[in-house]
Parts: structure tokens; sequence; C-alpha cells
């Protein structure tokens, strides 16, 4: 009996801990790759997503829509990228649970539509663009507290539609804004947390099933504003600024049991408030000459009024799940530098691009310092423009605010290392 109860405890303690129950005392937003908010493009991925002042392809609404005037004739482009990480995770109290879990998947990064115009002696582009932000997807299955087993998914990603337009206001000053629209029914916008644990007696062959799935839709609005300034012909400095803004989320709590001493409510559904964080940055680009360029960006993100207001006007931080003056949560500060070498012919251009950056997540204390690298190449033929790039992103002993001992009593001395890969592909056809 003592057995079986231990089981129990365990069980009850893990659906706490793994699924962020909306009845419990956990509420945190649980994003799985990078959650800084950059751009997009298998060019700007090249150069380390050095690209705030660089800004000449399509994905320039993503990084700072005042590039956009650097287009000179109507373009579409799409982007499809490769995502793979694997996360080593490393548990004081239970071993057990130690071991590497893997995801990976395939999705559409990017996609927009560019045309340029003139009112008056004024040069302008507008653009309408698809961009995926952000990622949730993770899995694991592992043991837990022997003979206990979890199995745990999450699914799904944040996305935008934006409306982009920019302006030249002066021969080597452009400004731009992109509007963003985050709804589901546009494009995606929601997620799921799936689990399933189960546990047995060993002297018992009955085995006990628990299940809870948590679903959240979310909905809003922001803007980035973007300038450029051309100082000469060899160097640029750029500037963008991404709004805040209270996203409605809404989520879908559900869970059952075949145990008796496991609660079992049905669905719970709350309407909740997420507080997305500003973030700003700045870049200069120095072209040496025509083939080669060098950028350099810093960028800021505020995630300490990364806040989720629940249901009941309870505020916690959605980094760690605690009270904000419990979480002491602090801004991430990005660093990025990245190259690019043209081959210059008659009938068609090669590109060979590499960078360096620090991307640094959210976490209790200080942020987890992730590191990475990045290269890829490219050719344009008439009017079409091909790149492919490759990214990897790492990082060791992070992850701690995954599992705050403040509320996981039973978990002890958590964290992670954790190897990112990523490969963006590109098409840009130009029309006349």
């Amino acid at each position: 009996m003592k057995k079986i109860i231990y089981i129990l405890f365990h069980l009850l303690a893990v659906f706490c801990i793994v699924s962020s129950a909306a009845s419990g005392p956990v509420s945190r937003i649980e994003m799985a790759s990078s959650p800084n908010p950059v751009g997009s493009g298998a060019r700007a991925l090249g150069m380390g997503g050095a690209f705030i002042a660089v800004a000449d392809d399509a994905t320039a609404a993503s990084w700072n829509p005042a590039g956009l005037i650097q287009l000179e004739r109507p373009e579409i482009s799409a982007v499809g990228a490769y995502f793979n990480r694997v996360e080593s995770n490393y548990f004081m109290d239970p071993t057990d649970a130690n071991g590497s879990q893997k995801t990976e998947k395939t999705s559409l990064n990017y996609l927009s539509a560019v045309y340029p115009f003139c009112i008056g002696d004024h040069n302008m582009v507008g653009s309408i663009s698809y961009q995926h932000l952000y990622d949730f997807d993770r899995k694991w299955d592992f043991n837990f507290y022997s003979p206990g087993h979890v199995t745990y998914k999450q699914t799904g990603k944040l996305s935008a539609v934006g409306l982009s337009y920019s302006i030249q206001l002066l021969e080597q000053l452009s400004a731009g804004m992109t509007f963003n629209v985050w709804n589901d029914a546009i494009s995606p916008n929601n997620w799921q947390a799936d689990m399933v644990q189960s546990s047995s007696n060993p002297n018992n062959p009955d085995i006990i099933v628990g299940h809870s799935l948590t679903k959240y839709m979310l909905s809003g609005y922001n803007f980035n504003l973007g300038l450029l300034w051309t100082v000469n012909e060899n160097f640029a400095v750029g500037a963008v600024f991404k709004s805040p803004f209270a996203a409605n989320l809404k989520r879908e709590y559900s869970m059952t049991s075949t145990a008796n001493l496991l609660p079992s409510n049905g669905t719970v559904t709350d309407n909740e408030k997420l507080f997305m964080p500003m973030s700003y940055g700045v870049g200069t680009s120095y072209r040496f000459s025509d083939p080669f360029t060098v950028s350099l960006d810093f960028y800021r993100t505020q995630w300490n009024r990364f806040i989720l207001k629940s249901g009941d006007g309870t505020y916690t931080s959605a980094v760690t799940g605690l009270s904000n003056d419990a979480s002491n949560v602090k801004p991430t500060n990005q660093v990025r530098f990245g190259t690019e070498y043209l081959f210059i012919k008659d009938t068609h251009t090669t590109a060979l691009r590499a960078g360096l950056f620090y991307d640094p997540s959210p976490g209790r204390g200080n942020p987890d310092a992730f590191y990475g690298f990045s290269f890829g190449s490219g050719i344009s033929v008439k009017r079409f423009s091909f790149d492919v790039a490759y990214q990897q992103r790492f990082g060791h002993n992070v992850g701690n605010s995954l599992f705050p001992e403040d509320n996981y009593s039973s978990i002890k001395g958590f964290n992670q290392d954790v190897n990112e890969r990523k490969i963006y592909s590109s098409i840009i056809y130009y029309f006349d």
C-alpha cells in the first residue's frame, strides 16, 4: 500500500511539473527554440543574423522594414526551414529521468510579396508577408521515479501576417513600419502540451495511466519600426524597434486518470493575457568593395516584461511561472556578426556567407548563454535568386528555469545541454 501511495504521489507531482496545468500553481510559457524575435530568410541566417543594416531583400520586413526601400523591382519570396534540437537533460533527483531528447520538423518560415512605387518625388515600397516567429515543439520520453514513465509532447508555433511600408525620407535616409497581425484564423498561433504518465506497482500488474492536455490560442497586434541611414556608398546604419503588446491567450486544460486519488476535472477553459516584451536593435554594415560586406548587430529584448496574467488576475513571469520578484528575469542582449562575399559574373552572381552570434535565452537570475555559428551560399540568375544556409546554436548547463525548486519540490538540480541545428532555403522571383 505504501508503494502504491508513493507512486501516486509522484504521478500527481509530475503532472503539475511537466504539463503546467491551468488549475495548478505553475503558469509559464515554454518556447523550445530561441525565443528572441529575430527575422527570417536564408541569406540573413547565413550571415549570422546580422542583417539590420543590410536588409536589402524581401525579408527586410522582419529585420528592418526601412530596408525595403532598397528593392527596385516587384518580387515574391518563400523560405523553407528544417529544425533539429537535441536536449541532454540532467536531474540530480530523479536521476532516472536523465538522458537525451530529440525534436525535428520542417516548416514554411517566410512568404512575401513586395511592390515598389513612387508618389511625387518619394520612392516607396509596400509588402505583405507571413513570418513563422516562435517554435514550441518539444518531445520528452523518460522514466520518472521508476516504475513511472512520462511521455510529453508539445507542438505548435506563433506566426504573424505583416503589412509593411517603407518611404525614402531623404536621399540617404529611409523609414519603414510593419504592422503585425497575430491571429489563429489568419496564420497559425496555437500550441498544445500533451502528456501521458504511467506507473505500476512491481507486485501488481495493473498500470495507472494519467493524461493531461493543455491547448493555447493567441491573438494580438504589434508593429515594427525601422530606420536605415546610408551614410555613404560603403557604410550604413540601421535601427529597429518591435513594440510590446498584450495578447489574448485562451487556454483549455483537461486531465483524466485511472487512479481515484488523482483529480479529474474534465475540461477547464481560462481567458488570460500574455504580455509580449519590447525589443530593439541597432546594426552597422560596411562594404569594403562591391563583393565584400561585413555587418554587426546588437539586439535587446525585455524578457523581464514577459508576463502572464491568469484568469483570476494573478501575474507571473511567463519565463519561470513564479512572481516577478522571485524570478529576477533580466533582459537578453544579442550580438551578431556576419560576412558576405559575392562572385560577380556577367550571367550570374554567387555568394558565400558566414556568421557568429551570441543569442542568450531568458532565465531565472542571469540569462542562459547560447552561442552559435552559421554559413551559407546563394546564386542569382536572371529573375531568380536561390539561397541556402546552415546554423548551429548551442548552450551548456542551461534550462534551470524549467523546474524552479520553489514550485517543484520533488525535482532537484535540473539543467541541460542543448544543441540546435537549422537549415533555411530561400527562393526569390523578380518581376520586370
